[in-house]
């Protein structure tokens, strides 16, 4: 079984598909239902499917089209298992506390003015490090993996801290992500990036409404009732 899952092909086409790309998107994906579910089994299920997908984009001869790295789809693996950490003791410390009132780990909210031009400018910066960084070492296309590295460390942080923008943060990710997979001949990869811009809409929605629903109070809740001020000249 080993061996099979390190080295073996599922037939398809001329070349067919490497089983550690598709099994590592496997894991990718029960992530993100997990996550979608604010579920701290999202993250360790999340870290397989990275170490499994590293070393597909490491080799950078699986689909036999391209024979360099993509080091910026290897090395946001790298960052997702960093992250993953810190998003795990996060959700878990958030869950020993009591989590969300809807049994998830946390409650998610929209992140602050501040929390946002922070962003973006993350977003500037980590564009610009990646670019030089993944030029120098020589990946194969560093003007988009630039984008999927530094858009992939910002959506996983901003997972982390429960905020609701980060589904949108994916979703221009797998739109630059799906183009730059399909040229390279990762096909699983690619076809499972489509299906997480669809699933990313429906994730944004989902928290969307668990953020709303945190913030309304709930009819079952009890109401004070109201102080009375005794009318003037009448007895208290």
């Amino acid at each position: 079984m080993l061996e099979w899952l390190l080295h073996g092909t599922i037939p398809v086409g001329d070349t067919g598909l490497s089983v550690r790309e598709v099994v590592g998107n496997v894991f990718g994906l029960a992530s993100a239902l997990l996550g979608m579910r604010r579920l701290v089994w999202a993250w360790p299920v999340g870290v397989l499917g990275n170490v499994l997908l590293f070393t597909v984009f490491a080799s950078g001869e699986i689909s036999g089209i391209t024979t360099e790295p993509l080091w910026g789809q290897a090395g946001r693996q790298v960052f997702f298992v960093a992250v993953s950490a810190y998003g795990w003791w996060r959700w878990s410390r958030a869950t020993r506390l009591g989590g969300a009132a809807d049994g998830g780990a946390i409650t998610p909210r929209w992140a602050t003015g501040p929390e946002r031009l922070a962003l973006v400018g993350l977003a500037v910066v980590g564009y610009a490090a990646a670019y030089a960084l993944l030029l120098r070492i020589g990946s194969w296309n560093p003007t988009t993996e630039a984008w999927i590295l530094a858009g992939s460390m910002l959506a996983t942080y901003g997972m982390a801290r429960g905020w609701v923008e980060f589904w949108l943060v994916w979703v221009l990710v797998d739109v630059v992500g799906v183009t730059t997979l399909v040229r390279a001949g990762y096909y699983p990869t690619a076809g499972m990036n489509v299906f997480y811009g669809g699933f990313c809409v429906v994730g944004l929605i989902t928290w969307w409404r668990a953020e709303r629903a945190a913030r309304t109070p709930s009819l079952a809740d009890p109401v004070e009732p109201a102080e009375t001020t005794p009318h003037q000249g009448a007895p208290a």
